[in-house]
């Protein structure tokens, strides 16, 4: 069967969609598509809510998930489900989806200002809409260095950097030190070409979720803890302000 069309990775501001049901499965409430703009999770960044609606149907889409080729659409207990086939027009959550971009956007700026200064690499991370948290291999953290980051990261969106999307070639991406915290060899040798995310003059890497298209847009940040996690794990953790998503 041929892999789900992935229209998130090319065009995060993809709202709505028509697909075709390429497959369901009765038993887990689930359809797969064989296209879709809902992104199924992954590298810290929650899956997508929203709905599907077709000719004589409508549900609530709960969950999303990647199992092999193809991207699986959870829905809503007691809703219908279309059949393969069927045409369905899709929709995000548009106000929730925002609120993951600006916060993935800005946990990668806090990356790449404390690779900046420290030149150190990220151990772990998780976000939910408005809020993330990424650690650090640094030997100490203070409420200091958590202003300083704060300070850093808003200076660095008011500088508009734009937020470009490439594919490069795994072999290109081994040797490009400009992909200063991929490491290829982690990621499974399958994935070629590799999705690289550029924060232009400030950080770039390998990485699949969605991003806002400028810093500016992710409005201002807020370092609300910093933690220590044991030696050489410390946590930095972030909130987006409020801001009303595009229109």
């Amino acid at each position: 069967m041929r892999p789900t069309e992935q229209l998130f990775a090319t065009d995060a501001y993809l709202r709505t969609f028509e697909a075709a049901v390429v497959d369901h499965d009765p038993q887990q409430h689930r359809v797969a598509l064989g296209r879709t703009a809902f992104y199924p999770g992954g590298g810290g960044q929650p899956h997508d809510l929203g709905e599907l609606g077709w000719s004589d149907g409508r549900a609530d889409v709960v969950k999303v998930g990647r199992e092999g080729p193809l991207l699986w659409h959870w829905l809503g207990d007691g809703d219908p489900l279309p059949e393969p086939g069927a045409e369905v027009a899709g929709a995000l959550n548009w106000q929730r989806r925002h609120q993951l971009m600006r916060t993935h956007t800005a946990l990668h700026m806090l990356c790449g200002v404390i690779w900046a200064d420290y030149g150190v690499a990220v151990t772990g991370g998780n976000m939910k809409p408005g809020e993330g948290r990424l650690d650090f291999e640094l030997d100490a953290m203070s409420a200091e260095l958590g202003a300083w980051a704060e300070r850093r990261v808003n200076e660095e969106i008011q500088r508009a950097r734009e937020v470009l999307v490439a594919f490069v070639d795994r072999g290109e991406a081994s040797t490009d030190p400009a992909l200063i915290r991929t490491k290829a060899d982690l990621i499974p040798a399958a994935v070629n070409p590799l999705r690289v995310i550029d924060i232009v003059g400030l950080d770039k890497q390998a990485d699949g979720g969605t991003h806002v298209a400028s810093t500016a847009e992710v409005g201002r940040i807020r370092v609300t803890k910093t933690e220590s996690k044991g030696r050489a794990n410390k946590r930095i953790r972030l909130a987006v302000d409020d801001l009303e998503p595009i229109a």
